[in-house]
């Protein structure tokens, strides 16, 4: 059982895990002069783009559409993309400024759990998971076969269709088809067709089968739409003083989709990184900056910025989130987790290498 002294949590909302990392535990022995290594991370954003593109090609007989159907068809092939959803996600890296070595020296062997990227995890608790709350990322969609690629096209085209070398009677041909499958529909649906299907089950399947065949001849009048989505993922650095806050992430083609940020077929998709608080020292009984502990466990005080990703004038993500590069270190007394009768624990948060629990553990844990 613990008893908490200090929580603290990010300020950032979110609405997924991400999966567990791998941690490996360093114990603080004779072996190793009781040192511990770590690295404190820095922060990076991983932007996420979802692109939907959308193929329309025409039908065989489009120029008749109007004629036979009443209906407007595509023309002329086209291919087209659209952003459909933008995340964003906090992410870490090794910060080689801020690499330390804290020794523990006690009886009851302190430990602490590193990431597979050596930043600390925990302190003297093997059971803490440090799953980072990230919000779900868009999933890629692949283009199906259209209607006219399915072999349900085959089977609507009659033996005249085929046989017949005038495009224009191909298309009278396919437009009576259509009517006659319209027709035997509503017989089957009001119970007067020659032929009844024999349950609810096979009356079924022959609608669908009428629907399809009747799909498959209508879009050789208007042609089809084929639909996919793209997703992909870019880094985009917090600026450092003095460089601007908007970058171009990457940029969406009419032809490609989503490309890299230096290929000009696209337009641009801007992310702008915009500080909002520095961490602070914290104060002592005088008000001024306390100093650093002598061999002190280093933690960071992150600030905060906002993320904000736009296109073509719209904002498509905004968000708040800690970031270690507005932060500073401190440290803690390493001898609050080598006391022999109430060593203390401590969580870390792994993107920032900040605090999210303190606390001691008490007797009968």
């Amino acid at each position: 059982m613990k008893a908490t002294i200090l929580t603290l949590t990010m300020a950032a909302l979110a609405v997924a895990s991400a999966p567990a990392q791998t941690t490996t535990r360093l114990t603080a022995t004779k072996a190793n002069d009781y040192g511990l290594i770590y690295t404190l991370p820095l922060t990076e954003f991983k932007v996420t783009i979802a692109a939907e593109k959308t193929v329309r090609t025409p039908g065989e007989f489009y120029q008749y559409a109007k004629k036979y159907l009443a209906d407007t068809p595509v023309t002329t092939p086209s291919t087209s993309w659209r952003i459909t959803s933008v995340v964003v996600n906090p992410a870490a890296y090794a910060d080689d400024g801020e690499r330390y070595s804290v020794t523990l020296k006690g009886s009851g062997a302190p430990s602490m759990t590193v990431s597979d990227s050596n930043f600390p995890v925990a302190i003297n608790d093997d059971s803490y998971e440090p799953d980072t709350e990230l919000l779900p990322l868009p999933e890629a969609v692949a283009p199906q076969p259209t209607i006219l690629e399915r072999p349900v096209a085959r089977q609507a085209v009659t033996p005249e269709m085929i046989q017949s070398k005038s495009s224009a009677k191909r298309a009278e041909l396919a437009a009576a088809k259509i009517y006659e499958l319209r027709t035997n529909r509503n017989e089957i649906i009001a119970g007067q067709a020659d032929a009844m299907p024999s349950d609810g089950a096979a009356m079924k399947l022959a609608l669908e089968q009428i629907g399809a065949q009747e799909e498959a001849l209508t879009a050789m009048f208007i042609g089809t739409e084929q639909k996919s989505v793209e997703v992909r993922t870019f880094t985009v650095s917090v600026p450092a003083e003095g460089e601007p806050e908007r970058v171009i992430a990457a940029r969406l083609s009419q032809l490609d989709g989503i490309v890299g940020s230096d290929d000009l077929s696209g337009a641009p998709i801007y992310v702008t990184v915009t500080p909002l608080s520095v961490g602070e020292l914290p104060l002592n009984d005088k008000g001024q900056p306390r100093t650093f502990p002598k061999g002190g466990v280093a933690y960071r005080i992150p600030g905060s910025a906002d993320v904000k990703v736009t296109y073509d004038g719209k904002t498509l993500f905004d968000r708040e989130y800690e970031v270690a590069q507005y932060g500073v270190v401190f440290g803690l007394d390493p001898s609050l987790f080598s006391n022999k009768k109430a060593p203390s624990y401590l969580h870390f948060n792994p993107l920032t290498g900040s605090i999210r629990e303190l606390g001691t553990a008490t007797q009968g844990e």
